[in-house]
């Protein structure tokens, strides 16, 4: 049986994983990032879409060859067809090339000094004396010891190793979207914009999304919640169906489960600490995670590096309180947000679609919808509808 011991052990080479893996080994500590794909990045479980903020925000180069293309706003589709556009002078967002992305994330960590191992799949953590000490692990089907101070979960949906610790990753099935996604030849929307359709018959719960990868080609797929007796498959397919594109240029076939809720309250147990996926943070409305895995595996690496430096472990549970204090408070908003969504009908959709302007639309995406709110309440249409007021009023 092979031993390896390191200060900090990383399991997942997703987004949140390479960023602690990055910037705990900047600081000198001797770290592991283990992922059990054979090739970092693939396959891909997302539509690869990220705000233009995050390069400078967290540090990451903005390098052309895992970015696909700019885009330059949203157009988002009522039921009844009600068109509502945000478009921006400057580039807002990238779609990225996640099977190069993440790799190269892995890359910027192995740079800063960790070593990192693919096909390496955490199994076990190990115990002394009822302590979590190391996790138990294959790399290349053969076994492994890795012992570590620090262990971090930033294994995804699943997490082995945070429940395998003790920490508490339940989150009900109403909590989770099931996605589909075909990344495949299709023409007649505007390739500098993503686009997004909503309807209670179109996407129960979530939404359709083209998000263009070139002028013919785009991730297109949908998102639905995971306790629908339909597949997301299916309502997929039954809008492109409906919508005269065929499905018969599929260049890749993503399957994923999302979570949309159920942000795991403790964050750290003793000396391991989880992240990103596997700690449910992830954007209720959008079920985009990219961002908020960055941010979390931010905050994780910083104190990480104050409790080696200053050899007190108890420090890593000031994680749980600053990631709380900031992003989880945002994302608790947009849980409310998503959670009186869930119950708007498709004349709703329309009639919110309609009334919004575009500044209006941009304060929603950025969770300041208060303003949003009040102008939606003076609306005529709202005002004679109780159940409407009762709904708006539930977000205020």
């Amino acid at each position: 049986m092979k031993e390896m011991k390191y200060d900090v052990v990383v399991v997942g080479a997703g987004i949140a994983g390479p960023i602690v893996a990055r910037n705990v080994a900047k600081s000198g500590f001797s770290v592991l990032l283990i992922d059990k794909k054979p090739a970092i990045g693939t396959p891909k479980q997302c539509a690869e879409g990220i705000s233009i903020k995050v390069f400078d925000k967290y540090d990451i180069p903005y390098d052309r060859r895992f970015i696909n293309r700019e885009i330059y706003g949203a157009k988002l589709y009522s039921p009844s067809g009600y068109e509502l556009e945000l478009r921006y002078k400057e580039a807002s967002g990238v779609i990225l090339e996640r099977k190069v992305f993440d790799k190269m994330l892995a890359y910027y960590a192995a740079k800063a000094g960790a070593d990192v191992l693919a096909r390496t799949e955490a199994l076990d953590v190990i115990k002394k004396n009822g302590k979590v000490v190391g996790i138990k692990a294959k790399h290349e089907d053969e076994p492994v010891e890795i012992y570590a101070d620090v262990i971090v979960a930033a294994d995804g949906v699943e997490s082995t190793i945070a429940r395998k610790a003790g920490i508490n990753t339940y989150a009900p099935p109403h909590e989770f979207d099931s996605s589909y996604e075909y990344e495949m030849l299709i023409e007649g929307f505007d390739p500098d914009m993503i686009h997004l359709w909503f309807g209670n018959e179109i996407a129960p719960r979530g939404y359709v999304w083209v998000f263009p990868k070139d002028e013919d080609r785009a991730n297109v797929g949908i998102g639905i919640n995971s306790d629908n007796p339909k597949t997301a498959k299916y309502y997929l397919d039954k809008w492109l169906r409906e919508n005269n594109i065929p499905a018969k240029k599929l260049l890749e076939i993503n399957v994923g489960v999302v979570p949309v809720g159920g942000f795991v309250k403790d964050l750290v147990k003793d000396n391991v600490l989880v992240v990103g996926d596997a700690a449910r943070q992830v954007n209720p409305m959008h079920g985009g995670g990219m961002a908020e895995a960055m941010e979390a595996g931010t905050i994780a690496s910083k104190w990480i590096v104050k409790a080696l430096e200053e050899e007190n472990l108890e420090l890593l549970k000031n994680y749980t309180t600053e990631w709380w204090e900031t992003d989880g408070k945002r994302l608790e908003k947009v849980l409310k947000v998503r959670r009186v969504t869930e119950k708007l009908t498709d004349e709703d959709l329309d009639l919110f679609i309609q009334i919004l302007s575009g500044a209006d639309a941009e304060k929603i995406a950025g969770g300041d919808y208060g303003e949003v709110i009040k102008a939606l309440l003076k609306h005529p249409k709202v005002l004679l509808s109780p159940r409407r007021i009762t709904l708006l009023k539930e977000l205020l």
